[in-house]
Order: structure tokens, then sequence, then C-alpha cells
């Protein structure tokens, strides 16, 4: 005899609640950026092509299909270091954005920009503390992580050798020359690495919390 199956918990609906406006959040980012270019394009694929220039979009991306997932139902725990991975890329987005790219805006911010590069920076990690499992990091995590970066850049950089036209100011090679391009990637690479091991601290951390019996 087969029982009825037992109603959820309304406290493991928590991380899928909780995923649902920082997906529509991504989504709707990206849409507005769509739309915006659209306008002068006239055509999807070369909006999406012009897009897919700059880690913001594909982060962004990345954000909009996890955090579907999430909100349709997959656990937290199905996955605990990509989410760590992509809470760190994310903020990376808007670190970078805050650091080297907001004075660029001098008209003003959009609502895409915010939502890209201020809104989801802070959501991603903040999700990730609250309803990701600890204490499944280990030190191996931060130069995985690190790979998706490196790709980005390759692909970046021989884009736009190609293009003649490149994503971001600090990239530019021929505007500032391959050196300082070369400079500025170390720096944001070893940034990136050492935050990296420093949320592998903070998983261990709150991992070993979250063991200790209560009194």
């Amino acid at each position: 005899m087969t029982g009825a199956a037992l109603p959820r918990h309304p406290a493991s609906f928590g991380p899928q609640l909780a995923a649902l406006p920082v997906a529509a959040a991504a989504w709707a980012g990206l849409g507005l950026e769509f739309a915006r270019l659209d306008a002068s394009r006239h055509a999807a694929a070369p909006t999406l092509w012009a897009m897919l220039r700059y880690f913001t979009i594909t982060t962004n991306l990345a954000v909009a299909i996890a955090f579907t997932a999430l909100a349709c139902g997959l656990r937290p725990g199905a996955m605990p270091r990509w989410l760590a991975g992509l809470s760190l890329s994310t903020l990376l987005v808007g670190v970078v954005f805050r650091l080297l790219l907001e004075g660029l805006f001098i008209h003003g911010l959009g609502l895409a920009t915010v939502l890209m590069h201020r809104v989801t920076p802070v959501a991603v990690p903040l999700y990730w503390l609250a309803f990701v499992p600890k204490g499944r990091l280990g030190l191996v995590d931060p130069p995985l992580w690190l790979l998706y970066p490196l790709a980005y850049l390759a692909y970046a950089l021989t884009r736009g050798s190609v293009e003649g036209r490149y994503p971001y100011p600090f990239l530019d090679v021929a505007a500032i020359g391959p050196a300082r391009v070369g400079i500025n990637a170390l720096a944001i690479g070893v940034g990136f690495l050492g935050t990296g091991f420093v949320s592998v601290w903070i998983d261990r951390m709150l991992g070993r919390r979250n063991r200790e019996p209560s009194a």
C-alpha cells in the first residue's frame, strides 16, 4: 500500500520564493537591454550578438537561467559550488561597474543597468548566504571559478581584435596597449581569486556553526 505524499513544509518554499524576484530582475534587465539595442538595429540576431560582447550580459543570463530553475523547484543544495561561483561572478559585475565604469554613464543610469549592475550583484550573494547549504566548498573551488572570467577574457580580447571594438575601456588593447590590459586583467583576477578564498572561509565557518549542537 502506498500512502499519500506528504505536503512540503512551508519553510521549504523559502528558497524557491526568494529565487523568483532574482530571476525576474535578471530577465527584466536583459529584456530591457535587448529592447534598447534592438530599437536601433531592428533585428534580433545582431542585437543578441552585440549584447553577448559583455561579461555583464553573460553573467546575468546565467543568473536568469539558474534562478528560474531555483524558482521552479530546484533545490539550492543540488548545486552549491555552482551557486557560489555564480555569486562571485555576479559580485564581480557590481564591483567592476562601481569602481571602473559607473562614471562613464554621464546621462544617468537606465533601469536595465541598475538591475544588472546593482540589483543582481547584491541579490545573488545574499541568496547564497541565506539559502545555499554551507560547508561544501574547498580550496580547489576558487581556481575553478576563475576559469569563467579567464574564458571570457580570452573571448573578449579575441573578438575585440577581430571586430576592432572592445567591450570595456580597461580591456581596450588598441587604446591603452596590451601591457596595461594585462595589468588590469591580473588585478581583477587576483581580486576575484582572493574573494573566492574568502567565500570558502565564510562557507566553512557557517558550515561549522550549523553543525554545532544547540545548547
